[in-house]
């Protein structure tokens, strides 16, 4: 008995123009937001959408920029360690999973005036993109099937 797998498009290889344009656009998501905060957001939609590669890469990059590492392990359940993380990341993480989970609740009115009190309408704007920008990663991650520990930092 084989097994075949499905060669996969690299889009980077495939379609340079349209990935050309994503990395433009990363380049302007989430501008003005500490690296670490940032990579923390990435950490946890990457997670969420079961991307290996992006939560590989974007934990990589939140531990050479020192983040500290309990936060990081106890990303899939901050709600339950909320000590370790501040209001503003309290908010960011729920905007993040209401945005990203789309299809279930869509982003509700309540969530989105929570991330409203602790975010200046720039910096909203600027989240907002930040978590655009990594579920499109995202999906290019999974649909092309790109496996973690080829990304160094």
């Amino acid at each position: 008995m084989s097994t075949t797998t499905t060669r996969r498009v690299k889009l980077a290889s495939v379609a340079p123009e349209f990935y050309q344009a994503l990395i433009a656009l990363d380049e302007t998501a989430g501008v003005g937001f500490d690296d670490n905060f940032a990579n923390l957001i990435r950490v946890h939609a990457s997670q969420l959408n079961g991307c290996a590669y992006c939560t590989d890469m974007h934990s990589l990059d939140y531990l050479h920029g020192e983040g500290p590492q309990q936060k990081l392990n106890l990303l899939p359940v901050w709600r339950e360690s909320r000590n370790l993380f501040t209001e503003q990341e309290q908010a960011a993480l729920e905007l993040t999973e209401a945005i990203t989970l789309i299809n279930t609740d869509h982003v509700p009115d309540a969530v989105y005036e929570l991330a409203a009190q602790h975010f200046d309408e720039k910096e909203l704007s600027q989240l907002i993109a930040l978590i655009i920008m990594i579920n499109a990663w995202n999906r290019v991650g999974i649909t092309g099937k790109m496996a973690p520990g080829h990304y160094k930092p």
